[in-house]
């Protein structure tokens, strides 16, 4: 093989895809099911609005592949650009839009501004104590159930093999090439990508390249299904994290929604995390915020995941700086889902051509290395 893709998620699978696509001879190794991760129990956002900035040039990338996915893939993955709002309700939100939309515009990103009538005339029930909102009209949602077994199905008939409910014993590099052991056998590979989510600060350590890495799961609802009626995904601007609350309605009528509830640790080992029902009215509180008659429905389910998030909230995008065929794409901090088909392509140009059009180096594992060099210095 060229390259052995550690993880089957949206990064992994996407990776696997495009490395394909490419030419390259793939493995994919995912210790369960393609898919079953933090993906599957992602809430499905497609947003630019709110990024750090230096994420811009890829969000854009993988705005354009989620827009070509059903084509691409060969099956309707759900997305739909329906928009993304977030609801205003202070000045301090305000301030912090405009400053955002300001600052953004330079990179790409066009947000337009709404007012009270026209939140009300444009989206009938949501916020109606809103004295503004942001539009980006081009984003929207997908499904994270079916997004990652799209990208592996599609790789597989490009020739990659995917394997699935493999432990991963132990990886070494050995020569010019990696040797990894799995419950399924040994595979060996010129290049190794780490797309392991919250377990890829384990695997880069394995190579004395350490990432400041928490693992944490958020908590999520669905509702009953209720008439469709609400187009955009719907979010908040505000500095208060007990209100950072938001919702999407699918188009078989469900209501689901996240935020507004501190993500709980979560140990690797399993790596489960279940929500946390006494927490659910204060969520359902700042829900109802945004969409006041969702506090008139049944919520049927909630539920976790296990996320990796990185201390500065950018992922780990790149080359490794100690090892060379080995290559990082994990660490995403709960926002990676609009990403994926992007850091999935990126990942797959750097690997085979050496160089990527889009600038991953705010992303590389080295700002962890020069970060504790110059605090030694001091």
């Amino acid at each position: 093989m060229d390259v052995i893709v550690l993880g089957g998620g949206l990064m992994g699978s996407a990776s696997a895809y495009f490395l394909a696509r490419r030419g390259a001879r793939v493995s994919l190794i995912e210790r369960n099911l393609v898919g079953s991760g933090a993906t599957v129990a992602s809430f499905g956002n497609i947003r630019r609005t709110g990024r750090h900035l230096a994420q811009l040039p890829l969000a854009h990338r993988s705005l354009s592949l989620w827009g070509e996915a059903d084509k691409m893939l060969g099956r309707d993955v759900e997305f739909r650009a329906t928009g993304h709002i977030r609801l205003i309700f202070d000045e301090d939100g305000l301030a912090d839009m405009r400053a955002y939309a300001e600052a953004a515009r330079p990179w790409g990103l066009e947000l337009e501004e709404l007012t009270p009538r026209e939140i009300r005339a444009r989206f009938p029930g949501l916020g109606p104590d809103a004295i503004a909102a942001s539009l980006s009209p081009y984003d929207g949602s997908g499904n994270p159930r079916l997004i990652a077994p799209a990208f592996a199905e599609a790789a597989r008939k490009l020739g990659a093999e995917i394997i699935e409910d493999a432990e991963v014993e132990t990886i070494r590099r050995t020569g010019s090439s990696f040797l990894v052991t799995t419950s399924k056998g040994p595979f060996a590979a010129e290049c190794l990508l780490n797309t392991a989510g919250a377990w890829g600060a384990r695997i880069a350590a394995q190579f004395g390249e350490a990432v400041p890495l928490d693992a944490r799961g958020p908590q999520m609802g669905v509702t009953e299904p209720l008439p469709h009626r609400i187009l955009p995904v719907v979010g908040i601007w505000t500095r208060d994290k007990n209100y950072g609350a938001y919702l999407r309605q699918v188009e078989r009528g469900n209501i689901v929604f996240g935020g507004a509830a501190e993500r709980v640790s979560v140990d690797l080992d399993p790596g489960h995390a279940a929500a946390d029902p006494m927490r659910l009215p204060a969520q359902l509180r700042a829900v109802a915020r945004l969409l006041p008659s969702i506090a008139q429905v049944a919520i049927i389910r909630t539920w976790s995941g296990c996320e990796g998030y990185v201390r500065d909230m950018l992922p780990v995008m790149g080359r490794s700086g100690t090892t060379p065929g080995l290559f990082h794409a994990f660490g995403f901090s709960g926002h990676g889902f609009q990403l994926g088909p992007g850091a999935g392509d990126a990942m797959a140009e750097l690997i085979t051509t050496g160089r990527c059009e889009t600038p991953l180096d705010d992303f590389s594992i080295d700002r962890f290395h020069r970060v504790s060099a110059n605090q030694s210095k001091k």
